[in-house]
């Protein structure tokens, strides 16, 4: 029996960390999978229906521009969780990315080798109805409603593809160091950097709007109901003009609204400032970073040293 076949799962749902479908995906050891669309209940459908209810409104009045004409181009439907076949009809045209599903943490290099391919690592199990305000790990709505319709923007795309090709450096550069020691070291600092910059840009980023108010663009923030509102209003938080020395020195923790945010002017400024992280790379200038989070997995270690880089 097919591991999609809807039989081995009746009425269970893709419900974030209570998926049948996706723990057998897992030990299985498959990453990509398909998106079992009629494994989804009404109970799936009815969390993504509130989640995207009551973000209207605070879209409208904290995202970016390109977002919400991100939001308008993928025509995703407010009522159901929608198919990834969908959403990728509308995306790829646009920009060449596709989201791609997977059955949930992707390695570090192969997450960002597969921006640099244009394909976005995508969640399909959706938060549990009775806490749509935790999430135990990133979900369809977060992946879906937050990540992608940024990706219709096409210089924005054309960073991600950029931070991508600058992870392929640096396991180039890790690969040619011959100490094994020296090297899972330079290894550590420079993903503390690279994930340090994705935190705070793709995922926890603002921008400057078109009057100079505060904007968002991060997709931790864009699919928030309460931490969109307080990353632009709230006096208990720090915003200031991105300097990529703070960024890729600044730990962060991942259980809390964020204290500390950074402002980019536009997205050819956040291309640029991958550019500049690229040849800090190449310089020697992230070899020792400040320690602290996020700390490196073993697994996310392997898939750097592993990587092929020809």
């Amino acid at each position: 029996m097919a591991l999609t076949d809807t039989r081995l799962y009746p009425g269970m749902g893709l419900t974030t960390t209570k998926a049948p479908f996706i723990e057998i995906a897992r030990s299985r050891g498959d990453l990509y999978i398909e998106q079992p669309y009629e494994l989804y209940s009404e109970e799936n459908h009815e969390a993504w229906r509130r989640l995207y209810a009551r973000m209207q409104e605070r879209w409208q009045r904290y995202a970016t521009d390109k977002f919400l004409e991100g939001i308008s181009k993928l025509c995703l439907d407010p009522e159901r969780v929608p198919r990834l076949e969908d959403v990728n009809r509308f995306l790829a045209p646009l920009t060449g990315f596709k989201a791609r599903a997977v059955s949930g943490y992707v390695p570090a290099y192969i997450f960002f080798d597969c921006l640099r391919r244009r394909e976005f690592p995508t969640t399909i199990t959706v938060r549990d109805i009775n806490s749509l305000d935790y999430l135990p790990e990133p979900d369809i709505f977060h992946d879906i409603a937050g990540h992608v319709p940024m990706h219709t923007d096409k210089r924005f795309a054309d960073t991600l593809v950029r931070f991508g090709e600058a992870a392929h450096t640096a396991a180039r550069i890790v690969k040619e160091i011959k100490d094994p020691d020296l090297q899972v070291r330079r290894l550590i600092s420079i993903f503390r950097a690279l994930a340090r910059f994705f935190w705070f840009t793709i995922e926890f980023g603002l921008m400057r709007g078109k009057n100079g108010e505060i904007k968002v663009y991060g997709s931790g923030l864009l699919s928030s109901y309460g931490e969109i509102a307080h990353a632009v209003e709230s006096p208990e938080v720090q915003r200031y003009p991105i300097q990529l020395e703070w960024v890729i020195n600044q730990y962060f923790e991942i259980d809390h609204y964020q204290p500390l945010l950074f402002i980019v002017d536009s997205f050819d400024h956040l291309f640029d400032l991958v550019d500049q992280l690229e040849r800090w790379m190449l310089e020697g200038k992230l070899n020792n970073v400040a320690p602290g989070e996020p700390n490196m997995s073993e697994e996310d270690i392997r898939s750097f040293l592993e990587a092929s880089v020809d």
